[in-house]
């Protein structure tokens, strides 16, 4: 492959490729036109037209259906964006009741609780109020889209600063930040989670008195009984010669 071949600026066809392929929701086709326009010097030629684009997406999709692709552009709610074909949906199904197993650790909650009442907080702040490093924990609170970087913090060093995301407030059924439970309501909960606990060690302990009680009676029963018996060490036959 030459230099010039490496060089050469990439087609139409595979900016708007990588277009659908990268974004999150579906591009319009002005969307499009108006992300060329920004980028007029980007050696695509004349300027994109719908059409065109709409050829060249037909084009892309013959592509994959040629070479059994499992997935194709798709025109959904007035944009065009990549999916998956239907056929693989039960795959698709599996992999999606698999992830929704993968609950969050008790470290995870306990980062992500600091990072929302806390929030914009920095890594350190985190380890400082958890008193362990903070590194994997936020990698994984990243990956699920929990929390996000939401500047940089304005002392020495810079420091990445984190904040909560709407997956966050989808997850726990919150509409905005301020439905968080306050501290007190907090203290509340965990008293009367506190209070429950006792009162259930507190049964346990009084069924297994009951169950010693009831057990020593039956003993004691059944040694009055035994005392009840007739003597019959003076009977003909009874005793020792």
């Amino acid at each position: 492959m030459t230099h010039d071949a490496i060089a050469a600026p990439p087609t139409v066809r595979q900016i708007l490729e990588a277009l659908f392929f990268a974004t999150d929701e579906p591009l319009t086709l002005r969307q499009v036109i108006d992300i060329f326009d920004l980028l007029e010097g980007s050696g695509t030629g004349s300027r994109l037209t719908p059409e065109r684009i709409l050829a060249a997406v037909d084009e892309l999709n013959r592509e994959y259906d040629a070479g059994r692709r499992a997935f194709r552009i798709v025109h959904v709610a007035g944009g065009y964006q990549f999916a998956t074909r239907s056929e693989y949906g039960a795959w698709l199904g599996a992999m999606m009741r698999e992830k929704a197993k993968r609950k969050l650790s008790i470290s995870a909650l306990e980062t992500l609780a600091v990072i929302a009442y806390k929030q914009p907080v920095t890594k350190p702040e985190i380890e400082a109020i958890r008193g362990v490093n903070a590194d994997y924990v936020l990698r994984t609170l990243l990956e699920r889209n929990l929390v996000t970087i939401v500047g940089r913090a304005a002392t020495p060093g810079r420091p990445l600063l984190y904040g909560t995301t709407r997956d966050f407030l989808k997850h726990f059924g919150l509409n905005d930040l301020s439905e968080l439970p306050k501290p007190r309501e907090i203290d509340e909960l965990l008293a009367e989670a506190q209070y429950e606990v006792e009162k259930r060690m507190l049964k346990e302990l009084e069924d297994k008195r009951r169950t010693v009680e009831g057990a020593e009676e039956e003993g004691n029963d059944q040694v009055a009984g035994m005392d009840s018996l007739p003597d019959t060490s003076d009977a003909p036959g009874g005793g020792t010669s």
